[in-house]
């Protein structure tokens, strides 16, 4: 071949030729194909730049199963912490029913007292005795109610039925509610000044002008029934006419309760005073916090008792400065068998609710994992396994969520306990709603990243195939173009052997 010479112009044809026919082969293969980068000889750049794309591709598409598994493990939990709310409002319910029914005991814990003379639901105080035990009342007459009218003699030395009060000198003071009365020499009485010779009836309608109370003197002591204003007594007479209050009359007495049914002590003064208890209605509320209420009696005796929410409590210890609550002990209350029967069976279902709770966490899991019975849910979001998500479960049976069985005989006994129940069930509801707030957020970055690599692993075949992908249209063009090219160059190479076919007709 080598000995072969071909012309300039047919030797320019045939690479024109051949150079086409290239062109034309490799454009009907990138049209066979539909890529433009079959190879790494086609363009070593865009092939592997494109190769390293679809590679992440491939990887962030395998881990798309594993994030689609997190989102089903999250939906579980999820609908076990629904389920589980359903639960715990159906054991409210059942507590609320507790609330509703008639109480536990035909009778509650209660005291009562001596009657208070006088005593009403808007004076409880009563009347206040002040016995004149200071003086040698009817020493030399033994007839009662002698006292009445006579006079207040200083003591002379005379033991008449007239020496009230030997002990009263002139100066000394009696303070009714704030206004001084003084004790002078004479037998009259006039403003605040009282005569140490005048009589006792006077001496208590000075009294009287001043407080308003309805003073009366039977056998040998004075008696006052305070205003609604009260009554205040003070002075240097005070003791020679033996006038502290004495007796059954509730000014200035105390009252303590220990803590009854899980309540707060009672600590309380009786009187007019501010801040101290004079009518039922104040005691009421005195004691309210105590869970006891109390009630009187037409003769004047107080009763308490405890209140239904704490039917089941029997009235703790009771001090008292008044002799009307000394010595109170308050015995048991009595069950109503019935009664109890139903709050017993209340019991039951509550407990079976529970058992429901526990075995409805149990269930809550997908592929092995259980976010409500403390497994933990890893997540991995890109190739290299830098970017993850680790999500922590909780262990929601009935003890996590702080409920506990309940006893019968012990609990559901009265409202308060029903109310503890209620209590510790709205407290489980709180924990489930923060930790259904928690799955959702967390859920909803799983999803959020789930999207953005399905997005991503588009993005980067996308950008893939712009490097290697053959655009048709063009190719098709080109191909139409570089077969006319073809068939131009072979008539062009036609052409330029003519010249040398025209020399061999001169040899014939």
């Amino acid at each position: 071949m080598s000995g072969i010479v071909l012309s300039a112009s047919v030797r320019q044809n045939l690479l024109a030729l051949q150079s086409t026919a290239s062109l034309l082969a490799k454009t009907q293969n990138d049209l066979a194909t539909g890529n433009k980068v079959n190879s790494a000889l086609d363009n070593p750049t865009e092939y592997f730049t494109a190769a390293s794309l679809n590679n992440r591709a491939g990887d962030i598409s395998n881990l798309l199963d594993g994030i689609s598994n997190g989102v089903q493990v999250l939906q579980a939990a999820n609908t076990g912490l629904t389920s589980l709310q359903q639960l715990v409002d159906n054991a409210k319910s059942i507590a609320n029913q507790v609330l509703q029914t008639t109480t536990g005991y035909d009778t509650k814990s209660n005291v009562t007292t001596t009657p208070l003379t006088g005593a009403t639901s808007t004076n409880l105080l009563g009347a206040a005795t002040l016995p004149i035990t200071g003086s040698t009342v009817n020493t030399d007459n033994a007839t009662p109610g002698a006292i009445t009218g006579t006079t207040l003699l200083s003591g002379t030395g005379s033991s008449t039925s007239n020496d009230l009060a030997s002990g009263i000198t002139t100066g000394d003071t009696l303070v009714v509610n704030g206004t001084t009365f003084t004790f002078t020499t004479g037998t009259s009485s006039s403003g605040t000044s009282i005569g140490i010779g005048d009589t006792v009836s006077h001496m208590l309608a000075a009294i009287d002008s001043v407080s308003g109370a309805s003073a009366t003197i039977s056998n040998g002591a004075i008696t006052l029934t305070p205003s609604p204003a009260g009554l205040t007594l003070s002075g240097t007479a005070l003791a020679k006419l033996g006038l502290p209050l004495e007796g059954d009359g509730l000014v200035n007495q105390t009252l303590t309760i220990q803590p009854t049914g899980g309540g707060t002590t009672t600590n309380l003064t009786f009187g007019f005073g501010n801040g101290q208890i004079s009518t039922l209605n104040q005691l009421n509320a005195a004691l309210a916090p105590n869970n006891l209420q109390a009630s009187i009696s037409p003769t004047g005796a107080i009763t308490l008792q405890t209140t239904n929410a704490s039917a089941s409590s029997t009235i703790a210890t009771i001090t008292s400065s008044s002799a009307a609550f000394t010595g109170l002990t308050a015995g048991a209350p009595v069950a109503d068998p019935d009664a109890q029967a139903t709050r017993a069976s209340l019991v039951n279902q509550y407990n079976n609710l529970l058992a429901q709770i526990n075995t409805t966490a149990q269930d809550s899991s997908f592929n092995g994992i259980n976010l409500l019975n403390g497994d933990t849910l890893n997540l991995v979001f890109n190739e290299t396994g830098r970017s993850t998500l680790s999500i922590q479960g909780v262990i929601f049976n009935d003890a996590g969520i702080g409920l506990s069985q309940l006893s019968v005989g012990t609990d559901f006994l009265d409202s308060n306990s029903a109310t503890k129940v209620l209590n510790t069930l709205n407290a489980a509801s709180d924990t489930l709603r923060a930790e259904s707030s928690a799955l959702g957020s967390n859920l909803s970055i799983v999803q959020i990243r789930q999207d953005f690599n399905k997005n991503l692993v588009n993005v980067l075949q996308t950008g893939a195939s712009n490097l290697i992908l053959a655009d048709t249209n063009e190719e098709a063009a080109n191909s139409q173009a570089l077969s006319t090219r073809q068939s131009i160059a072979v008539n062009a190479l036609a052409l330029a052997n003519q010249s040398q076919a025209s020399v061999l007709q001169l040899l014939r």
